[in-house]
Formats: C-alpha cells, sequence, structure tokens
C-alpha cells in the first residue's frame, strides 16, 4: 500500500508539471521539466517520510493523509524555491509554469490523497495492516479491534522458558503480523518483552496503569527512560507552516480591512469618551500572558480589564457603536496586530481573560485539563467558535464544550483543517451569542 500511495504522488507532481505549459501557451522542453523534478520529487519524499506521511494509520486516514502530503509538498517547493535561487536558475524557468505547476499539484495531491485513503482498503480488499493481540492468562484485554487474537497457551508459548520449538511456534503465529500486543500479568512483562525483541515486528506491552499519565511514547536521559507526556501539538515544521498560514492571510487582512478599522475608531470617539482600543491581559501559548487588542465596545468606567464579570445580552455597559462591532465581530479586528506581532494566530483556541468565570467558579476550576488549551497559539477563531460556542459562559458546560473543541482542535491540527476553520467562521460572524 506505502508503494502505490508514493507512487500516486509522484504522478500527481510530474503530470501537474507536464501539463503546466501548454495550459497556458508556452513550449516547455524536456530538460526544464527534468530541472523542476530532479529537484522538487527528491525534496518531496524526503520530507514526507519525514512527515510520516507514508505511515499505515496515515494513508487510512483521510483529512491526516491530506495534510501531511500538502505539508510535504510546502516544504518541498520552498527547498525548490532556495536551491533555484541559489544557483540562479529561477531566471532561465517559466514562473507561470512554476505556479500553474505549484497549484494543480497542490489540488491534485489533495484530491488523489483524499480519494486513496477512502477506496484504498476496498481495492486491496480489507485493511491490509494486520494488528494481532497476544493474550497470556488472565490480564486485562486492550481496547479496539484487532486482526486476531493469539492465545499463548493455545501456541504452547511461555516466555520464561527458552526453548527453540516454541519460538518456532511463535514466529508462524505472527507471521501475518504487522504489529503485536501482549496483554500480560505485570510479572512476565519483561519476560515477554526480551522474547519478542527478535520477532522481526513492531511488539508492544499493554500498561493499562499508564492511561492516567497519557504518554506519548518514550524517550530517554543518559541511561534512564523516560515517558514523553507532551511535546506541544507542532512540531518545527508545523510551526513554521502556521506561521507563514498567518502572515499570508494577516497581512493582506489587515490592508484589506484598513477603512472598516478607521472608520470604526473615529465612531468609537465620537460616540462616547475614552481610548480606542481596549487592552486586556490574557493566557497566550505555553501558559504565557500577552495583551490582547480589541475596539473599545464599552464605557470606559464599565470596563472590566480582568474578565470577572461576563457580558450579558442586554448588558448596560456596551455603547451603541459598541453594541453594532460586537454583533459584526469587528471590535475583533485589531487582533490582527496580535497575529502579525506572533501573540496570537489565524486560527486557535480563542483567549480567555484571567478572570473568566462560569457558575462563579474560575475556569481552571471547573476542568484541569484547562491548561492543556495552550499548547499553541490562541487564535482568532477555532473550532468550538464555527460550532457555536461563543458569548457568555453562564454554565459549567459553555466551558467544558469549548474546551472539548480545542483539545480536539489541538489533537488533530492540520494547516487544511486551519483552512477550513477560517472559511466556516464567515457562517457565524452574525450569531445569536454574538452581544
Amino acid at each position: 500500500m506505502i508503494s502505490y500511495s508514493v507512487l500516486i504522488d509522484l504522478l500527481c507532481l510530474a503530470i501537474c508539471f507536464a501539463i503546466a505549459p501548454p495550459l497556458h501557451g508556452s513550449a516547455y522542453s524536456s530538460s526544464r521539466l527534468d530541472t523542476i523534478l530532479v529537484v522538487l520529487i527528491p525534496a518531496f519524499l524526503f520530507s514526507a517520510f519525514n512527515a510520516d506521511a507514508y505511515d499505515a494509520d496515515v494513508i487510512l486516514d483521510r483529512m491526516t493523509s491530506v495534510a501531511r502530503g500538502l505539508k510535504a509538498l510546502v516544504i518541498a517547493f520552498a527547498f525548490f524555491v532556495l536551491i533555484a535561487f541559489a544557483l540562479k536558475a529561477s531566471g532561465s524557468l517559466s514562473r507561470l509554469t512554476i505556479g500553474i505547476g505549484m497549484v494543480l499539484s497542490f489540488a491534485s495531491l489533495a484530491v488523489a490523497r483524499y480519494l486513496f485513503a477512502k477506496r484504498a482498503i476496498g481495492l486491496i480488499g480489507g485493511n491490509p495492516f494486520s494488528v494481532v493481540l497476544l493474550h497470556d492468562g488472565g490480564a486485562a484485554r486492550p481496547p479496539g479491534q484487532f486482526s486476531a487474537t493469539v492465545l499463548a497457551k493455545d501456541i504452547g508459548f511461555d516466555p520464561d522458558i527458552h526453548d527453540p520449538d516454541m519460538y518456532d511456534r511463535l514466529a508462524k503465529a505472527l507471521s501475518s503480523a504487522d504489529r503485536v500486543i501482549v496483554a500480560c500479568d505485570p510479572a512476565r512483562r519483561l519476560s515477554w518483552a526480551n522474547a519478542l525483541k527478535g520477532a522481526n515486528v513492531q511488539s508492544e506491552i499493554y500498561s493499562p496503569e499508564l492511561a492516567v499519565l497519557s504518554p506519548l511514547g518514550v524517550a530517554r536521559q543518559g541511561k534512564a527512560t523516560t515517558l514523553i507526556v507532551s511535546t506541544g501539538p507542532l512540531g518545527l515544521a508545523d510551526r513554521m507552516v502556521k506561521r507563514g498560514f498567518d502572515i499570508a492571510i494577516g497581512l493582506p487582512a489587515l490592508l484589506f480591512f484598513s477603512p472598516i478599522l478607521v472608520c470604526t475608531a473615529i465612531l468609537i470617539k465620537l460616540d462616547s469618551a475614552g481610548p480606542v482600543f481596549f487592552r486586556q491581559i490574557r493566557i497566550g501559548r505555553g501558559n504565557e500572558k500577552f495583551e490582547m487588542l480589541k475596539f473599545r465596545s464599552m464605557r470606559v468606567d464599565g470596563c472590566d480589564g480582568d474578565g470577572h464579570r461576563s457580558t450579558a445580552r442586554d448588558d448596560d455597559r456596551i455603547t451603541r457603536i459598541g453594541r453594532i462591532i460586537r454583533m459584526t465581530s469587528i471590535d475583533e479586528l485589531p487582533q490582527l496586530i496580535n497575529v502579525l506581532k506572533g501573540d496570537m494566530s489565524i486560527v486557535g483556541p480563542r483567549p480567555h481573560a484571567l478572570g473568566s468565570r462560569a457558575e462563579d467558579k474560575l475556569f481552571w476550576e471547573i476542568d484541569d485539563r484547562y491548561w492543556h488549551r495552550h499548547a499553541a497559539k490562541p487564535g482568532l477563531t477555532g473550532l468550538a467558535q464555527i460550532r457555536g460556542y461563543r458569548g457568555a459562559t453562564l454554565r459549567e458546560d459553555d466551558l467544558t464544550n469549548r474546551l472539548q473543541a480545542d483539545l480536539e482542535y489541538l489533537d488533530r491540527w492540520s494547516i487544511w483543517r486551519d483552512v477550513q476553520i477560517l472559511i466556516q467562521t464567515f457562517r457565524v460572524l452574525l450569531h445569536k451569542n454574538a452581544y
């Protein structure tokens, strides 16, 4: 299956760049096509394998497969541009051809990966990745589905006994497995670990007591073994892609909305005394505080710097202009400045004020997972907002619903999903809870 996926990706790149010149009426020599592909294809394959774009679980997950493939393509194109600039070869290559080829490659790769992930199991005739449960004694069974269950007693295998015939039976029982999970008594885990180290298959020991820690993996510090419980949702390459997306959207948006920003500022000054902007300390990435900008929508004497009091539907603190800009979300536009400064992102969990409460409890008193949502930069919009979770937090559910959406966003982040959330945000700019 991996070889099929690689072949499809490479065909998408080759075909898109081959048809790019005729699309704009240009002759295109094969040598120039070779020049592009000889740099682009190795860079793409390196990036794709480095991003785990061909992992078994990724290939079968449609959205993750598309996201990993597009991320690898972005890095490959960036590398191609860098090489062309360094070798001063950019002048001999048609920018229009490269631009069309890039756009077609992005579109075709996304569609091809999505369709392949959707149809792969049917085309091959079942899930090609076999996960076998190796059960020993009365140990608890791990959750989830398995391709097969092998009972140690049925194959006559005891990990505490070193016998060639027993190891031969174990090898035959696991010959078709891509991954083996052992469920056994804690006292026998070391024996099973030693027995499976030579099995030539990914072998894992089920340890249900670790579930409370939610470990992400295992690392080493010197000779000591440690459990990885947090890495941040985005690696370096992901952060670079997301920051590029923020600048690519934030800067044009700030220029586009500048007439609205200027008009709003003037109306605020005419409507009530006080500053144009409302500045409030909020919690950002890594739980670090930052100063967030909004257009002032309340009277100065009614502004709540710590956010102890949620805004009500008929809140008497809101000015006439303030009610309009809150209803249309115009009051949030100055946060584009926060995005360009690097305090915020276009898409991410919305930042909360330090004193935000629900049912007279601080947010982190309601759910201790609250701090987990700050693993990424806060956003202008987010998954919680497009699901309608906005407005005052009167009940604990108002917070937990938003928190669950934020954690889901962090767990399944992709630049493709950021684009989807941004597009869907336009549907909820005018919302019944925007007051």
